[in-house]
C-alpha cells in the first residue's frame, strides 16, 4: 500500500525526529570506544586488573549486576 505523499518540506528522517520530540523524546548522540581495538581492549584489562582485590571491587561488582538486571525490576 503506497502513502500519498506529504508536502511539508520535510524529509522522512526530519518528520520522524520532530514525531520523536513531540512525543517527548530527546535525541542524544555519543561517541563512545570500540571496543573492538587492541588501545580500548588494554585499556579495560588495565583498569580491570587495577580493580582486582580492590576494596571496592565487591560494590562495583554489585553495580554491574544491578545494572544488567536493571530492565527486568524496571517493571
Amino acid at each position: 500500500m503506497v502513502r500519498p505523499a506529504i508536502d511539508d518540506g520535510l524529509t522522512k528522517f526530519q518528520r520522524y525526529r520532530q514525531a520523536r520530540k513531540q512525543s517527548g523524546m530527546k535525541l542524544l548522540r555519543l561517541w563512545l570506544p570500540d571496543a573492538n581495538t587492541t588501545a580500548c581492549r588494554a585499556q579495560a584489562a588495565a583498569q580491570a586488573a587495577l580493580l582486582r582485590g580492590a576494596a571496592e571491587e565487591q560494590d562495583t561488582l554489585a553495580f554491574i549486576e544491578k545494572a544488567a538486571d536493571w530492565d527486568n525490576t524496571a517493571a
